[in-house]
């Protein structure tokens, strides 16, 4: 295992830096006592253009590099824009994880999400569960580019011996997240609803899609902020691979119904009216709970609780919307 003080010095970019999960990855290194960072905004740096990335990576030629830049959103977004979700994703991880290699970048993270696992796999997910099965239709265009991703990775390092490899978090949440309804994952769309509910007092009900019968696993992105800095000082790619996984999941592995977070949000927000559900909406995949028992053996865990960073959550909401 690698310790801190090899990697505090190096060149470190962040791609992603502004979203949720780039700026939470952005506080933790800070916190952390690292300073030597390469950031750039979609404006600086469109990274769907491959000649943009690689004159990046040709005059930065950052050391570490953390992938935390996608396309984004629930299943509305996933199942309206699906020709973007698979274009905009595919271009910016392969033109990432090339310029990489090309630069001969030291260690590589890249971050997909829980929907790469079939839509029927058995529960809790694990690792080896990866393209054992067909995926959920709602977010396959999105599954498929972040498969992509990692067996990207993975072959940059079979072929190359690149030290690239891939982290799967769950279902994220917490500072920084999106809160547009059209384009918003379950939680922050819960918390807006039932907020505005709330404040305008004559919205007697909150509508949900679907039935609230999905099982879902939720981790505070400051959590995954700190499994991602546990996992750049301590795990390289031959740690993942020699055991004969493609990637290595983060998450709680702890899940609720739908409708179990719509009554926890209701009660934080204290929203006292009647929560509805239209079962003519999908549902998505039944039930997604991660396996973390292999990031659990090699030393880390979670630290929130769900009802403390829907709190910090709502906080951090109201101060946005103030």
């Amino acid at each position: 295992m690698d310790t801190r003080t090899n990697y505090l010095k190096k060149k470190i970019y962040l791609a992603g830096h502004r979203g949720m999960v780039g700026s939470a990855i952005l506080r933790k290194l800070e916190e952390s006592g690292y300073s030597n960072f390469v950031l750039r905004t979609f404006s600086d740096l469109n990274l769907i253009r491959q000649s943009e990335v690689e004159k990046f990576f040709n005059e930065e030629k950052p050391e570490i590099v953390i992938v935390a830049a996608a396309k984004v959103g629930g299943i509305l977004a996933n199942n309206t824009y699906r020709a973007e979700f698979i274009y905009d994703n595919l271009m910016i991880e392969s033109n990432i994880i090339h310029a990489a290699h090309e630069s001969g970048v030291e260690k590589l993270i890249f971050l997909g999400s829980s929907c790469i696992y079939p839509k029927l796999a058995p529960q809790p997910l694990k690792e080896e569960y990866l393209l054992s099965d067909y995926l959920e239709f709602t977010n396959e265009p999105y599954a498929i580019a972040k498969i992509a991703g990692i067996k990207l990775c993975e072959n940059y390092y079979r072929q190359y011996g690149d030290n690239f490899y891939s982290a799967m978090p769950t279902n994220l949440y917490g500072y920084n997240d999106n809160f547009d309804l059209e384009t918003s994952h379950v939680l922050p769309a819960l918390i807006r609803k039932f907020h505005e509910a709330k404040v305008q007092k004559s919205e007697s009900r909150v509508e949900i899609w679907g039935t609230g019968k999905p099982k879902r696993e939720f981790l505070f992105v400051d959590d995954l902020a700190e499994a991602i800095l546990f996992l750049m000082e301590n795990i390289n790619a031959k740690d993942l691979y020699d055991k004969g996984i493609s990637q290595i999941n983060i998450g709680t592995g702890e899940d609720l119904t739908i409708g179990e977070l719509a009554g926890m949000v209701a009660k934080i927000i204290d929203f006292k009216g009647e929560i509805v559900y239209d079962s003519s909406k999908p549902d998505g995949t039944p039930r997604k709970l991660m396996d973390v028992s292999r990031i659990h053996e090699l030393g880390w865990h979670h630290k929130t609780s769900l009802e403390e960073g829907i709190r910090k959550t709502y906080d951090w909401f109201k101060t946005i919307n103030s």
